[in-house]
């Protein structure tokens, strides 16, 4: 039962996170969409301002790949035997990314719709405009760091 539950949250991690950037990207698609119909040369920076919600995405992948390599998966090591309390510490390691990631990239996603909008009507505040879905990446920078320290932090 350990296992499974270490398998749940390195899961988690990747499913909820991605599941986050998904959804982020698509709306930001969108609104970069818009702006490129109106002005082709801002391909690259709508571009841009599209990709900063998945990051998450790579967030939880990067997760589930620490926790199934602690647990054996990936080097072919599997602890069968690991406690329950052991799974449980791995599952709520990897908690911070999953539910920070799901809604830090939905929530990206809507500062860079406002940014891409802001580059439609001010192309030359670019710069400025890449600060305001960048201060919600920071919550995700921390999930990933709480997750990291909360995973090598489990004794093995």
């Amino acid at each position: 039962m350990g296992i499974a539950l270490a398998l749940l949250g390195a899961a988690s991690a990747a499913l909820f996170a991605g599941i986050g950037s998904a959804i982020g990207v698509g709306r930001a698609g969108q609104a970069a969409a818009g702006l490129v119909t109106e002005d082709p040369s801002q391909f690259s920076r709508a571009l841009i301002l599209q990709l900063l919600p998945g990051t998450q995405g790579i967030y939880g992948l990067l997760i589930a790949f620490i926790a199934l390599s602690n647990i054996g998966l990936l080097g072919g090591q599997v602890d069968t035997g690991m406690s329950v309390g052991t799974g449980l510490m791995y599952l709520f390691a990897c908690l911070p990314m999953a539910f920070v990631g799901l809604v830090s990239a939905m929530q990206q996603s809507k500062a860079s719709v406002a940014s891409i909008g802001l580059v439609a009507k001010r192309p030359d505040q670019f710069g400025k405009s890449m600060i305001f879905p960048a201060m919600v990446e920071t919550y995700a920078i921390l999930a990933l760091l709480i997750s990291i320290l909360a995973i090598n932090g489990i004794p093995r």
